[in-house]
């Protein structure tokens, strides 16, 4: 249960060291840099605002080549590929990856050049093909677009809305303008929406022609060239041609490229790497030949990082331990059983200052409780196997991942052991196909009992596990005060509470509400309930004088005392909570034996087999997955609700180091 503190490191170092230190400390990842912010006439900040930007921006440059050649050359990668990790790389390599940073700019701005190409070749595709198809109703024309005439003649070349023929047209004109003579028209081609017309007249007449078109909704073509249509629509068919193998050969380009991908990792990784160092850099505080870095390592770790930048570089470090009042950030270090878990303590919130760490406590319950909500032996196996595979296979997997699969590996044993207690076996599938197929009666007994037949049973030890975890949590919280001495707080807060509620669960016992309830008559002798009720009196009246003895108003004591003993009924609501592992253990069961039910329903025959294994696999991944899920939500509540409500708050600071750990695609190897 002990907490990892951090302890304070200061460093000063010569300015023409600095980029070397800084890069060190960041494969290194084990200093987290506080900013300084104490400037004075010497030593000074810098400005590296600009430096960060241009460094993420080329970072996300090259996302976006990275996205490019997954869009035009897709990296073929296995189903559990999102399991492999980070690339573990030496300084070698990096610094490998570091010399062609140049030509990886290179390709990366070709990459984005050719994307664009992509872009107006499709653009002038589809303006070419637009306008061809607003050329199609031209096609019979055959003199240019944009024809109006001759020295004695006038054209005009557009359309009506509507569908139009000349022997409807002709008299609509006359009607809107009677004095319109002497003219030629043509119906060039119509549809519903629109006629397309072709008329001449001479000069003279052109402004009558031209006010009895408009007055019928005439308007020029949207398309307009020197040429005739059908010239002209050979020009665009060859435009459309010429931008589909613009964009083939852009493609192309890009393929070309796909080799060059993982340069592009790394430069993504790298600009990330170089703008979060120029972050750090414009928080310390350096001279013209010095500059200073203060900041925190874990416990334990101060003095091989003094060694060794000392023995590299001409620098001086200090290691100091952090004062009493001074909140420092917090790592948590536990044992290969109760490490998985640190996520779940993380997800509510370290250890403040003054707090012990959950984890090692926390993991057993944790386990036990999981594993009592899935509760099917078979379920559990996979859950095994499917992580300790994945684990070994895949070593270099993100660390929260690992984390989390190791952790499912334990709530699979533990799911193992209740599965063998109950005697569910991917629900009652072993005496199903035995009756089904072999026409035997096979029964496989639980070791302790099967929660289907008796499931008041279940409950009442569901409470009785539940009560036991208050407890801890109540006795992780007396813990605290004792190394405080808080003498005071300890019996009050703890030992009062432990009497009281011991006492009122022997009154309990011998009820007849809880003989209904659990179906077993308990008696006890006279002396005991006696004993337990005058506990149980003298217990609540310690904490209603004693639990607030740090105020000096007596009414305001007493007041705040009296709520703090109406806690007495959270007490209730938390061990009721504990009901929810009878109700998802027996939704696990039930689901299974339905699934199993559903899948022998046509016999012992060929397609009665078929059926029984296609239910049976579909059937019990859903029930596996989904009651997976509930008990992990629910082992979740558990914790941070129940037990971490006697006891702990959490909010300490985490430890953030100045590191590689935001790169998406390397990391740097564990130097020794």
């Amino acid at each position: 249960m002990a907490v990892l503190h951090t302890e304070k490191i200061h460093i000063c170092a010569l300015k023409k060291n600095r980029k070397q230190i800084l890069e060190e400390l960041q494969r290194t990842g084990r200093i987290q840099i506080e900013a300084d912010t104490d400037e004075d006439e010497i030593f000074r900040h810098m400005d590296t605002a600009s430096a960060s930007s241009a460094f993420e921006k080329r970072a996300a440059n090259a996302e976006e080549a990275l996205k490019i050649l997954e869009t035009y050359a897709p990296e073929k990668t296995g189903m559990l590929s999102a399991l492999e990790g980070k690339k573990a790389i030496s300084l070698k390599e990096y610094e490998k990856g570091v010399e062609i940073r140049e030509q990886t700019l290179k390709d990366i701005s070709a990459l984005l050049a050719y994307r664009k190409n992509i872009g107006e070749a499709r653009a002038a595709r589809v303006r070419a093909e637009s306008a061809l198809e607003s050329l199609s109703p031209w096609m019979s024309l055959d003199i240019p677009m944009n024809s109006t005439g001759t020295k004695t003649t006038a054209v005009f070349i557009g359309s009506l809305q509507g569908r139009w023929t000349e022997e409807t047209l002709m008299p609509a004109l006359a009607e809107v303008r009677p004095d319109l003579r002497a003219y030629s028209l043509e119906i060039l081609g119509s549809d519903r929406d629109q006629t397309c017309i072709f008329a001449v007249t001479d000069k003279s007449s052109a402004p009558v022609l031209e006010d009895a078109l408009r007055v019928s909704g005439f308007v020029r073509p949207s398309v307009s060239c020197s040429s005739i249509p059908a010239e002209y629509a050979e020009v665009l068919k060859a435009q459309a041609a010429d931008a589909v193998e613009d964009e083939r050969q852009a493609q192309e380009d890009i393929r070309a490229l796909a080799e060059r991908r993982p340069a592009l990792r790394f430069a993504a990784d790298y600009y990330r790497m170089r703008a979060e160092k120029y972050r750090v850099l414009g928080g310390i505080l350096q001279s013209g030949h010095v500059f200073f870095i203060n900041g925190f390592v874990p416990e334990g770790e101060g003095e091989k990082l003094k060694d060794r930048l000392e023995r590299k570089y001409t620098c001086q470090v200090e290691i100091e331990a952090v004062s009493d009042d001074e909140e420092a950030p917090v790592l948590l270090r536990n044992n290969s059983f109760a490490e998985p878990t640190e996520s779940v303590v993380e997800a509510f919130g370290l250890p403040k200052k003054g707090e012990i760490d959950p984890t090692a406590v926390m993991a057993f319950f944790y386990y036990f409780l999981f594993g009592l909500m899935l509760s099917d032996a078979g379920y559990g196996i996979l859950m095994v196997i499917l992580c300790f595979v994945a684990v070994k296979k895949f070593p270099d997997m993100e660390k929260g991942l690992q984390k989390m699969l190791r952790m499912f590996f334990f709530c699979g044993i533990s799911t193992i052991f209740w599965g063998v207690m109950f005697g569910s076996y991917f629900g009652d599938v072993i005496p199903v196909v035995a009756e089904t197929f072999f026409h035997r009666e096979v029964t496989v007994p639980a070791l302790w009992f099967a929660p289907l037949d008796d499931p008041m049973k279940l409950l009442m030890f569901s409470f009785l596990f539940g009560i036991i975890h208050l407890f801890v949590g109540l006795g992780a919280k007396g813990y605290m005060l004792a190394r405080d001495h808080d003498w005071m707080g300890l019996f009050s807060g703890v030992i009062c509470w432990y009497a009281l509620l011991v006492g009122l669960i022997l009154l309990l016992l011998p009820s007849d509400m809880f003989a209904s309830m659990a179906g077993v008559v308990i008696v006890l002798p006279s002396w005991v309930g006696a004993a337990a009720k005058w506990v149980s009196i003298v217990s609540a009246v310690c904490i209603v004088v004693l639990s607030e003895s740090g105020t000096k108003n007596i009414a305001a004591r007493l007041a705040l005392g009296a709520y703090d003993l109406y806690g007495v009924s959270g007490w209730l609501s938390d061990v009721l909570s504990y009901s929810r592992l009878l109700a998802l253990g027996l939704a696990t069961g039930v689901i299974g034996t339905v699934i199993n039910t559903m899948g022998s329903m046509l016999g012992g025959s060929v397609i009665g087999f078929i059926l029984f294994w296609v239910i049976f696999i579909v059937g019990h991944i859903l029930n596996m997955a989904i009651n997976l899920l509930g008990a992990y939500v629910h082992t979740n509540r558990l914790q941070f609700v129940e037990f971490f409500g006697k006891f702990y708050e959490g909010g300490g600071r985490p430890f953030r180091p100045f590191s590689a750990e935001s790169n998406k695609y390397f990391k740097f190897k564990e130097e020794e």
